[in-house]
């Protein structure tokens, strides 16, 4: 989830269409912005049907061991205990969001599953044998840690007017979250842009990506075939960039056509959006910031704030605001 821009426009359009009976269900023990009481664990009946996409079959996994392996799967265990908190909220969220919209539109694809564990299109999943594999001998420690803060925050989901958030999150900013709306044309008053200063200081902020000018070509006419790219004169190929208040190239030209950052981005496997292009003896640079789309959670920002002393609560306040902590498992 944290490297493609996945489905989110889908989710948004998707959630018009769910009846009043679907909404999130907020109890009197649930926190709202202010703080409150916590439930001790998730719905223990609450399973989620989830295609592995290795063996082509569809699984129902609980709650807890569905976490457990998301968390897992999207945030290094070695982050700190309130972003792993922080992360098994918005994985929750996303996963009862996805569950919610495929029970009124369901994907044939999806073979009667919520979603799948396909990173390239749904929130990474791993199973607890998947886990002991990457872990080794650190497995028990790092497994009840990630069990430990799902446990923490059990069966709460971020919710906006009764329902679960489009629970957006990447790896890390460019020093300043991107809104939806400059990403994927849908605005929501909780994925705006918000200050992540930290991730300036993280080891894969920057990044160069060099690409001979034929591979530039041969991708770009590949995907746009409305581009005009002559051989004889590569330098041409890119015009100025309209970039946003995070940095994130808006718009750009190239060879006639007119492409977002993110299409850019997918097209050339670059690894965000916020880039600047350069050439010299037949060589693309693409100079990066951040990883991933840059909408909702920083990763990284997260653990950085959690390093601090912030809580969970307060680090899913920052990177989404106007949300509230709801809990599922209360009527």
């Amino acid at each position: 989830m944290r490297r493609q821009i996945r489905f989110f426009i889908l989710l948004v359009a998707g959630m018009l269409l769910l009846p009043a009976g679907l909404l999130c269900r907020t109890g009197s023990g649930a926190p709202d912005s202010s703080g409150g009481a916590l439930p001790a664990a998730p719905p223990a009946d609450t399973c989620y049907r989830v295609l592995r996409t290795e063996s082509g079959t569809v699984e129902e996994i609980p709650l807890r061991d569905y976490l457990i392996g998301a968390v897992g799967a999207e945030m290094p265990a070695s982050y700190e205990p309130e972003a792993l908190k922080a992360q098994a909220v918005v994985s929750h969220t996303y996963a009862e969001r996805m569950h919610r919209l495929h029970s009124v539109r369901p994907d044939p694809a999806l073979s009667g599953a919520d979603f799948s564990d396909d990173s390239r299109h749904y929130q990474a999943f791993v199973s607890a044998e998947q886990l002991r594999a990457r872990y080794g001998d650190a497995f028990d420690a790092q497994y009840a840690k990630l069990a430990e803060a799902v446990d923490a925050v059990g069966g709460l989901l971020l919710c906006e007017n009764g329902e679960p958030i489009v629970a957006a999150f990447h790896a890390v900013s460019s020093g300043m979250t991107e809104s939806a709306e400059n990403v994927w044309g849908t605005a929501l008053p909780y994925l705006v842009a918000v200050r992540s200063d930290a991730d300036r200081s993280a080891p894969q902020f920057a990044a160069e990506t060099a690409l001979p000018a034929d591979q530039v070509r041969h991708a770009l006419l590949a995907a746009e075939g409305t581009c005009t790219l002559p051989e004889d004169d590569p330098a041409a190929w890119f015009s100025d960039a309209v970039c946003s208040e995070s940095g994130t190239v808006l718009q750009i030209g190239c060879g006639g056509a007119v492409l977002s950052g993110e299409r850019l981005r997918e097209i050339l496997g670059l690894r965000s959006a916020c880039f600047t292009v350069s050439f010299a003896d037949g060589i693309f640079t693409f100079r990066t910031k951040g990883s991933g789309h840059g909408v909702g959670m920083s990763q990284y920002g997260a653990n950085a704030m959690a390093a601090q002393g912030s809580s969970f609560e307060t680090i899913l306040q920052h990177y989404y605001p106007e949300t509230v902590l709801s809990d599922a498992s209360e009527p």
